[in-house]
């Protein structure tokens, strides 16, 4: 172990939430009911989605401006290129300026529901590398960015895929989040590689709890992610057993976090699914402890 993993496993471990803003009431108290829950744990801050073409602007604004104004969390509100001219984003990114909100996640984001081919908007931002200009054009945000561990499903090349996210930081970008990944080395190399492509940036491992493994099929066919065959096996028989699958799903998530650990990653983001039992355990696991009595 070097001197630098050495200290880093002294410094303590720091934790981020993703949510998505609700498209229903039920959903809402759902949403409300998980933010109570992983609040006391004191994240550095949450972030929220935006649909696909930007079909949820509104209620991720309202989602973030709520999150900041009634948990007293920094949060950061997602914005894509999708279905909007510059001077709309601009105008979007103004109003979470005016609403205090500092922090945003900068994405190219994904084709309209219906559409396959990503097709940049006549007057928008075109790329994520765009967008990320244009906002800190508007006010000095803080701005996070997607990487990709396995490369984007529509990236040329590997080496593609890296040199646009080294646009991305040279645009202005202060941290990459990755997406989802289930075996500790393919996040290793990918850091290693990155920094060899001159990236200096914290790059955050996404980590996503398993709470639906045919789901997370489904979601990491889409997204270019490898679904190793140990996972699948772990898994296996545990669809009509939720209790069982949830152990096993915390268990899983909590000894990738520790493998990572052990190279001195102290930053962990989890993708919630606005479920919030199984990142609690989680974060429970790795010593992430409440700051303040849990909501009930």
């Amino acid at each position: 172990m070097t001197d630098t993993q050495q200290a880093a496993i002294t410094k303590p471990i720091e934790v981020s939430f993703e949510f998505f803003p609700p498209k229903t009431e039920k959903m809402q108290e759902s949403l409300w009911t998980c933010v109570k829950r992983l609040a006391p744990l004191a994240p550095s801050f949450v972030s929220v989605t935006y649909g696909a073409g930007g079909s949820t602007r509104e209620r991720t604004h309202d989602t973030v401006t709520a999150i900041t104004r009634d948990m007293g969390i920094p949060a950061a509100a997602h914005l894509t290129c999708v279905a909007a001219t510059r001077e709309e984003v601009n105008t979007v990114a103004r109003e979470y300026w005016n609403a205090g909100i500092r922090h945003l996640v900068a994405l190219r984001g994904d084709p309209p529901d219906g559409e396959t081919d990503y097709v940049p908007h006549p007057g928008g931002y075109a790329y994520a590398a765009d967008l990320i200009e244009g906002l800190k054009a508007v006010a000095d945000f803080e701005i996070s960015v997607a990487a990709y561990p396995e490369v984007h499903p529509h990236a040329l090349s590997a080496r593609d895929d890296l040199d646009n996210l080294k646009r991305k930081i040279d645009a202005g970008a202060t941290r990459a989040i990755t997406q989802y990944f289930f075996d500790a080395d393919t996040y290793r190399r990918f850091v290693d590689r990155a920094q060899a492509a001159g990236i200096g940036v914290p790059i955050v491992p996404g980590i996503l709890p398993v709470t639906n493994f045919a789901q997370v099929v489904k979601f990491s066919r889409a997204c270019g992610t490898t679904v190793p065959a140990w996972l699948r096996d772990r898994f296996e028989g545990l669809d009509d057993d939720p209790r069982t699958r949830e152990l096993v799903a915390a268990t899983t998530a909590a000894e990738l976090c520790e493998d990572l650990q052990k190279d001195g990653v102290r930053n962990f983001h989890f993708y919630t699914l606005n479920r919030a039992d199984l990142t609690y355990a989680i974060c429970h696991i790795l010593g992430v402890r409440p700051q303040r009595p849990a909501a009930v």
